[in-house]
């Protein structure tokens, strides 16, 4: 989970909006939008843009270029401190149990030669 929480931080995306008038036409994230019909037309083999409703956004979501590591000596004598104690009790939470003693570890249960339950119609629910 945070392998892609540092992926998704990293990723730069470009949204572009095409709209007509005040009504939204296109959406792309990976793609250049669709145009209007009546946006380009040719003069002289060169495509010019036609002065009209038609108009174009940009939304750019720029993610981090430069991931920041510190250092244990970067941070200050407090958060050192809480470091090292939720380190040392973290460690000390998975250590092995000291072996204890059974008294029952051989006894075995009687052999059952009837089912009392179901003899006396008595069901546990």
């Amino acid at each position: 989970m945070l392998s892609f929480l540092v992926l998704f931080s990293t990723l730069s995306l470009t949204i572009e909006k095409h709209f007509c008038g005040d009504i939204l036409i296109d959406v792309a994230i990976f793609s250049e939008t669709e145009k209007c019909a009546d946006d380009f037309f040719e003069i002289d083999e060169v495509a010019t843009l036609k002065k009209g409703c038609c108009k174009d956004e940009i939304d750019v979501i720029e993610g981090l270029s430069e991931m920041t590591l510190k250092s244990f000596e970067d941070l200050d004598v407090l958060q050192q401190q809480v470091l090292i104690a939720y380190s040392y009790s973290y460690i000390n939470l998975f250590e092995d149990l000291p072996n204890s003693f059974s008294p029952h570890k051989d006894y075995l249960p009687p052999i059952l030669i009837k089912d009392i339950h179901r003899l006396d119609e008595v069901y546990l629910i």
